[in-house]
């Protein structure tokens, strides 16, 4: 019966597999942004609170989203177990600063994803994939754009309260394609 189900997926193992290491890596990517979230409340950076609730709930659509892909595929979704977040950050910076670091390695992630269904030809995955490609571009995006408002504002006096008043309207225009 399992050689059965396995003829019935349309995802080979091995895609299979690197889809199930990224719902994993978008629960830890939504665990972490609630992590900094809570870091930030209790500094007092509501609005980056703010700002990484609403980054949190996103990773958790996005690892849903590639949960139930799996499951309509034919596949077995496996539900991970996370571990070791980082609660603790230095700086009001190095929050930001890792959110943009968890962004590019998300990124290159769904890129090594991609590259594979290329060689195996899985043009079904690609195009699932091509909704979360683009959805990189605003994550990064929007992660750098908060990070550069520490050059441009500075965090001397009231910087660090302009920052995190400024930092939950940033906005990502795709049309204009930032």
């Amino acid at each position: 019966m399992k050689d059965l189900v396995r003829i019935k997926s349309l995802l080979s193992t091995e895609i299979e597999s690197l889809l199930n290491q990224q719902v994993k890596k978008e629960a830890h990517s939504s665990s972490l942004y609630l992590a900094m979230a809570s870091w930030c409340d209790r500094n007092g950076f509501d609005g980056s609170a703010e700002y990484f609730f609403k980054q949190a709930e996103e990773e958790r659509h996005h690892q849903l989203k590639i949960y139930k892909y799996i499951l309509d595929m034919g596949g077995t979704a496996i539900s991970p177990d996370i571990s070791n977040i980082k609660i603790e950050f230095a700086s009001f910076r190095e929050v930001f600063e890792d959110a943009l670091e968890q962004e590019i390695a998300i990124t290159q992630s769904f890129k090594n994803i991609a590259a594979r269904c290329h060689k195996e030809q899985d043009f079904v995955t690609m195009e699932f994939l091509n909704w979360f490609l683009k959805e990189q571009r605003e994550e990064e995006y929007k992660a750098r754009r908060a990070l550069e408002l520490f050059e441009v504002i500075g965090e001397e006096g009231t910087g660090r309260w302009q920052i995190d008043k400024h930092v939950k309207d940033i906005k990502y225009d795709s049309e204009a394609g930032n």
